[in-house]
């Protein structure tokens, strides 16, 4: 009998492609809070990303903008941030003004449409996601696709990633789950799958990496691959719509 699957999602990087939006605001914000005197570049923010403990990109402003100094030969006690103003000046850049979400959240290419989940629901396969984003930023490219009113776990309704507490609690949302399936694009979605299994033993989850569309054809691609299969991915894929149906069978 074949089991009932789920197939949970990460966004950023998976549904949206945010390296002119989140990953924009993460450089501005560091940025700003070295008095203009350090931007990190994409390799950069993906060398952070890669150490599985970055998922918040607020906290990985503040740690940039901490390692900066630090390379000075200072103590991060020296610089002293305030997270609360950080936060609010990367909302600005992200967001920009107050509900009108006309920051760089409206240079967010779609990377799935409303079809991909309605093949999914004819093959009565499951599927929710599991996302760092806001629920605000999360609900607004969802709306986009054509989702409102779907299975979603957003930042500060779980723990942060790589704690599996978000992928679980979707897991245990109802339907007699035996597999779960999450995609992801950072080393942080990998190893809250691998996290889950361990405290969920009952259900077998698979973690499949994908490549940001930041690194599509360049030369970084290859080590991006190696860089999640290491961190434990049981497969990676280019894009979302490589997770078929058929592809979700066959694993």
């Amino acid at each position: 009998m074949t089991p009932r699957i789920l197939l949970a999602l990460d966004i950023d990087g998976v549904v949206r492609d945010v390296s002119q939006s989140y990953r924009r605001a993460l450089a501005d914000t560091v940025e700003h809070f070295t008095q203009g005197a350090f931007r990190p570049s994409a390799p950069e923010i993906d060398q952070l990303k890669a150490e599985g403990c970055w998922n918040n990109d607020w906290e990985g402003s503040q740690e940039l903008v901490y390692r900066y100094f630090e390379n000075l030969g200072h103590q991060r006690q020296d610089f002293p941030l305030d997270f609360e103003q950080l936060v609010e000046y990367f909302q600005r850049r992200y967001l920009g003004a107050p509900e009108q979400l006309n920051g760089y959240i409206q240079d967010e290419p779609l990377l799935v449409d409303l079809n991909y989940f309605e093949q999914l629901d004819q093959e009565k396969i499951f599927w929710g996601f599991v996302s760092g984003a806001s629920r605000l930023s999360a609900e607004h490219v969802l709306a986009r696709v054509g989702l409102r009113q779907v299975p979603l776990v957003a930042m500060g309704e779980a723990a942060e990633k790589p704690d599996p507490e978000g992928l679980l609690q979707l897991a245990r949302s109802g339907h007699s789950i035996e597999r779960v399936f999450y995609a992801g694009d950072t080393v942080a979605d990998i190893h809250t799958t691998l996290n889950a299994q361990a405290q969920d033993p009952g259900r077998d989850y698979v973690a499949i990496g994908v490549i940001p569309p930041h690194l599509w054809e360049s030369e970084r691609e290859s080590d991006y691959i190696t860089t999640l299969k290491a961190a434990g991915a049981h497969v990676v894929v280019k894009r979302m719509t490589d997770i078929t149906v058929d592809f979700l069978r066959e694993i």
